[in-house]
């Protein structure tokens, strides 16, 4: 059997140096040879302990311990761990013990010697397992074949080649193992005559297909002109030949194979195409372009596919013209697959390649340049990317902003400033914005972005001015807070009203002020509206402090007049689950306009509430009952009746 690489550098290591040494008990070695034969032979020595015995000897054993440790190989138990011994003797009496065994054992102790000749490699066991490949158990036939393979000589293949069309269905993979792999051995010797001879089996009709296979792999790799044997083979009428053959070229690539599977084809029907054509493309080998490529012109969709899949594989820059007209293809399939190709591809030849795509006259070329530099992260394009922002198509120049935003850096912030106020489209002027925003939050500059959109804003119109503070609006910080504050001062009405969007849709509280200011002094009652729609917005945000929430709503209940700014409130309250909130909303209960918006918001927060357990539970329920009990006797609405009806049963059994 085999062994761990640690037990056999070991054993290496061990008969390099005296055997005086090797002797010497260690931290893995117990025992003297003497010591351990005396376990092995003591009538009161335990399983284990001849089994820790065998363990040691397969370290230090020589030819002294080829009898005790042959005298286990009947016993079941035992006799795995005396053949990891015997296995690593360096003794021909090993041999010579294996061998007698042949003829006395039988089933599991059987195959495991077995096994252990076609370790040992034991020439002289040939004709004894030749007669055990009938044997009646397969198990012992199937460990026959695998040995004689193993050991790999002339007569030990030629063993298995007539055996194999007599045997069982169920024995038919080992046998074929076994011929494979004595193929491979004589083949390593150097017997490429004997391989080729045996190999010519391959057209024996009579023998199962896998053994034709083998003999047809043998017969290749050691014919004198091996091309035109693969080549004959890649156009044999049996496709397990055929399969055969594409697995030698694998094995054996080249110029000259690359040109055998090329030139078949030609005439390959298409499903053979599509195998040969996986084969090419994992050889990686450039020239192999020209029949891929003339491939990808191919009625039949599914070659086409595989051509267009095989190019990439090449690796080669070559490929990246011919991929980059197949990406605009008009079918949705065949042009995926060239957009990944071409975005596989390695190596900066593709790159420039890929780069002078925008060059091409072909918007559609120059937009998946764009598209192939953003996937390969080429940020070495940024030149020929910002001029493609100048771009005659709309299409290209989307295209080339996004790409900007992605892969620029701190260079390119004042660029993309620049294309946003020179957008020349409601498209463009979004990816300016988008790209701008996250370009600036990336690069980290927040006081440089600030100064140089201060810089841009003055005579914008209201479309790019609101760009630009929803700009700043991302970058977030007291510099750009200040920027959207002198914008609230514009004479133009939509650029005060784009200022207090992006005011209320502040990352901080740092905003709240303003707007809270604009709700209760703005000159429009417009300008009030949406400056307490922002304020009361920040009362709804979950990750501010729940006092502070609370407080925001106290002051915009001071300017809450209309219905509707009422209702804006009780929404705010209803997101804040503490007591203190119901207190705000009760009041609302009374009034006709907004008392429905006051029960829904009560019961809001009355349901969580309601949900504790704490220490605090019994005094939260009992101060729910009455707000409840009012809420019930104020809605309308049916199905809050019964809601606000549960709840209140529920704050009446807690709250005793």
């Amino acid at each position: 059997m085999l062994k761990s690489s640690l037990t056999l550098a070991l054993a290496t290591l061990l008969l390099t140096v005296p055997s005086s040494f090797a002797q010497q008990p260690t931290p893995l070695l117990t025992k003297s040879e003497p010591e351990l034969l005396a376990v092995l032979t003591a009538a009161d020595s335990t399983r284990k302990q001849k089994a820790d015995a065998c363990l040691e000897l397969s370290v230090i054993g020589t030819k002294n311990a080829v009898p005790a440790l042959a005298a286990l190989l009947p016993n079941p138990e035992l006799n795995h761990m005396a053949r990891y011994a015997l296995e690593t003797i360096p003794d021909s009496s090993v041999d010579d013990a294996l061998r007698a065994q042949l003829a006395t054992l039988t089933g599991r102790p059987l195959v495991g010697v077995i096994g252990s000749i076609g370790v040992r490699k034991d020439a002289a066991a040939v004709p004894a397992l030749t007669l055990r490949l009938r044997d009646a158990d397969p198990d012992v036939a199937q460990a026959a074949a695998r040995a004689l393979g193993r050991i790999g000589t002339e007569s030990a293949v030629a063993a298995i080649m007539e055996a194999v069309g007599e045997t069982s269905e169920a024995n038919l993979v080992a046998f074929c193992e076994g011929i494979g792999r004595g193929l491979d051995a004589l083949f390593a010797a150097g017997k490429r005559e004997v391989v080729a001879e045996i190999g010519a089996n391959y057209r024996n009709t009579s023998l199962p297909h896998q053994v034709r296979s083998a003999a047809l792999r043998g017969a290749i790799r050691a014919a004198g002109d091996p091309q035109r044997l693969l080549a004959a083979s890649l156009a044999e009428v049996e496709y397990t030949l055929f399969a055969t053959a594409v697995r030698v070229a694998q094995e054996m690539p080249g110029p000259e194979t690359t040109r055998t599977l090329a030139a078949s084809l030609k005439t390959a029907s298409p499903d053979r195409q599509i195998v040969i054509l996986q084969t090419l493309g994992l050889s990686g080998d450039a020239s192999a372009l020209p029949a891929i490529t003339e491939l990808t012109k191919s009625s039949v969709k599914a070659v086409r596919l595989a051509a267009v899949r095989a190019l990439p594989m090449l690796a080669n820059a070559a490929a990246v013209p011919d991929l980059a007209s197949l990406a605009a293809d008009p079918d949705r399939e065949i042009a995926q697959a060239a957009q990944d190709g071409l975005a596989s591809i390695p190596g900066p030849q593709a790159d420039a390649a890929i780069t002078a795509l925008l060059a091409s006259e072909a918007a559609s070329q120059r937009a998946l340049g764009l598209d192939l530099i953003g996937k390969r992260r080429l940020t070495q394009a940024m030149p020929a990317v910002i001029k493609a922002t100048q771009d005659a198509d709309a299409g290209v120049r989307v295209a080339a902003i996004r790409r900007l935003g992605e892969l620029g850096g701190a260079a390119e912030v004042p660029v993309l400033a620049g294309v946003l106020t020179g957008a020349k489209s409601n498209p463009e002027l979004d990816a300016a914005e988008q790209a701008l925003s996250g370009l600036a939050v990336r690069v980290g500059n927040p006081a440089g972005t600030v100064a140089l959109v201060r810089s841009r804003l003055a005579g914008l119109d209201a479309a790019k001015s609101a760009a630009m503070l929803r700009v700043l609006g991302a970058l977030g910080g007291p510099e750009a807070l200040e920027v959207v504050r002198a914008a609230l001062g514009s004479q133009d009405a939509a650029i005060r009203a784009d200022a207090i969007r992006v005011l209320s849709d502040w990352r901080t509280a740092d905003a709240a002020p303003d707007l809270l200011n604009l709700a209760r002094s703005a000159a429009t009652a417009n300008d009030k509206m949406l400056g307490l729609r922002g304020y009361v917005g920040f009362a709804s945000n979950p990750d501010l402090p729940v006092e502070q929430r609370l407080a925001i709503c106290r002051e915009a209940a001071t300017v809450a007049q209309r219905p509707e700014e009422k209702r804006l409130l009780l929404g705010a309250l209803g997101s804040i689950k503490n007591v203190a909130a119901v207190e705000l909303i009760t009041p609302h209960l009374q009034a006709a306009d907004t008392k429905e918006e006051a029960v829904a918001a009560l019961v809001a927060v009355a349901d969580e509430l309601l949900k504790r357990n704490d220490a605090s539970a019994k005094a939260v329920a009992a101060q729910l009952v009455a707000p409840l009990e009012a809420a019930g006797n104020a809605t309308g609405n049916a199905d809050l009746a019964k809601r606000v009806k549960t709840l209140t049963e529920r704050a009446q059994a807690k709250a005793k």
